[in-house]
This record gives structure tokens, C-alpha cells and sequence, in this order.
């Protein structure tokens, strides 16, 4: 068994003296991990870093075993943001969040936004909203997609400013003015197909919005917690909020 893609490194972790064991988001063969000899050696970690595009070839002799890995360098997102606390952050929640996907099943249209997201990873007023964006797209691909399209009450398709948190579907502000205080807010940016620009608090309440329903959707099943590193993210962002960066 083998094959040849693309993908991005989500984790690293040792493997032996010499070796890791590396897992990547991958376009054609979802998220996979191989083992890479060599690992751990001076001319690989520059290399094996989290967020890293890399070219992989896999190879193993059944199917289910963990197989052979390597890995070349297509574009060291991780080296790029090393000198960005918020940027780091970003990139280490996304790398983290992206192991929810279900092992070796396809998600090219995930993959091509992970992608986008990193290749704005320089620029604090963009990546951020694409990064809300993003995890909105992870619910999707999970199958916990919310329903942004019309009013849950209504079923009107204008003036969606409000998000219940049980349904996940919108709500218009005349639908729910009555119950605004137990709704979450909808960010316009985040409504499909609708290009608005960011005002102020609506990346927090897109972090917001996204974060309650992985929480609810997806960690509590599980028994699991947010990871850490959204939450530094988050941390970084309101940093930077505080200082006047525009995000």
C-alpha cells in the first residue's frame, strides 16, 4: 500500500531514539499519521513543525498499519509565525482542532480552507475572521453544521443577527428581540454567501458563536475538553484588542 499527496502537519510526537510519528491533513487521504526515521534529527525538525505544507509519500505493507512517512517542505507556515505570539497561537489551535476529523476520511474542502487560513497567518486583520470562518467549516465537516440561512422562526433570510444556542440555527432581530439575552450574536460575516466588513467585537463574538457549539457538539460527547491552545488564542486576540490592533 502506498500513496503520494499533500498535507499539513498537526502533530509530532517522538518515536523511539531517532524517529516521530507524525500526523498530517491531508487533501486526497484525510487526517493520517506515518512514522518518519529520522525524525528527531537536526535536518528533520526544521521540517516536522506543526502547520508545515508539506509533499508526503506513505507506505506500509496492510492498509490498517501505520506505515512509512516522508515528508518534504512545500511552505514553513510555522517558522513564519514564530515571531507572532497571536499568529502562533492561531496556527497551534488550528493544527489542535484539526484532529477532531476522523482518521483517513477525506475532507478536500477543509483541507483547501486550511490552507487559506495559513497563508494569511502574516496579517492580524485578516487571519483571525478567516480563522472563526474556518471552525464554522469544522462544525460542517463534523456533521454539526449550523443553519445560517433563514430565520428559524420566521424563515425570512434578512436582518440574521442572532444564533440560538440550542438549534443552531438563526434568528432574526424582530423573531428575537424577545429573547435576545439567551441568544448568541451573529457575527455578518459569517452569514453565506454575504460579503460585510468586521466591526468591532464581532471576531469575539465569532469565537464565541463557534466555541459554544464545539463545546456543546462536540467536546462534551466526548468527554473532552477544548484544547489549551484556543484558548491562548483567544488570549493573544484580546491582547491585541486591548492594544488597539485592529482585528
Amino acid at each position: 500500500m502506498n500513496w503520494s499527496d499533500e498535507g499539513v502537519i498537526l502533530s509530532v510526537r517522538p518515536h523511539g531514539e531517532t524517529a516521530a510519528v507524525v500526523e498530517i491533513l491531508t487533501r486526497a487521504h484525510g487526517r493520517h499519521l506515518g512514522l518518519v526515521h529520522g525524525g528527531r534529527s537536526r535536518k528533520s525538525r526544521p521540517v516536522l513543525q506543526i502547520g508545515n505544507h508539506v509533499d508526503a509519500t506513505w507506505k506500509a505493507r496492510l492498509a490498517d498499519h501505520l506505515g512509512h512517512m516522508n515528508l518534504e517542505l512545500i511552505r514553513g507556515y510555522a517558522a513564519g509565525a514564530m515571531d507572532d505570539p497571536a499568529a502562533l497561537a492561531g496556527l497551534t489551535s488550528l493544527c489542535a482542532l484539526a484532529r477532531l476529523m476522523p482518521e483517513r476520511d477525506p475532507h478536500p474542502n477543509l483541507y483547501e480552507v486550511t490552507l487559506f487560513v495559513l497563508a494569511y497567518l502574516d496579517d492580524a486583520s485578516v487571519w483571525p475572521a478567516l480563522l472563526a470562518r474556518w471552525e464554522l467549516a469544522l462544525l460542517d465537516e463534523l456533521g454539526f453544521g449550523l443553519d445560517l440561512t433563514q430565520c428559524a422562526a420566521t424563515g425570512i433570510n434578512d436582518d440574521l443577527i442572532y444564533v440560538s444556542p440550542k438549534t443552531g440555527r438563526a434568528v432574526s432581530a424582530s423573531a428575537g428581540e424577545p429573547y435576545r439575552d439567551r441568544l448568541l450574536a451573529l457575527p455578518p460575516f459569517l452569514l453565506p454567501g454575504r460579503k460585510a466588513p468586521l466591526a468591532p467585537g464581532d471576531v469575539e463574538n465569532a469565537f464565541a458563536l463557534t466555541g459554544h457549539f464545539l463545546e456543546m457538539r462536540v467536546f462534551n460527547p466526548r468527554g473532552e475538553q477544548s484544547p489549551d491552545a484556543r484558548a491562548r488564542m483567544l488570549s493573544a486576540l484580546k491582547r491585541l484588542s486591548e492594544a488597539g490592533q485592529p482585528i
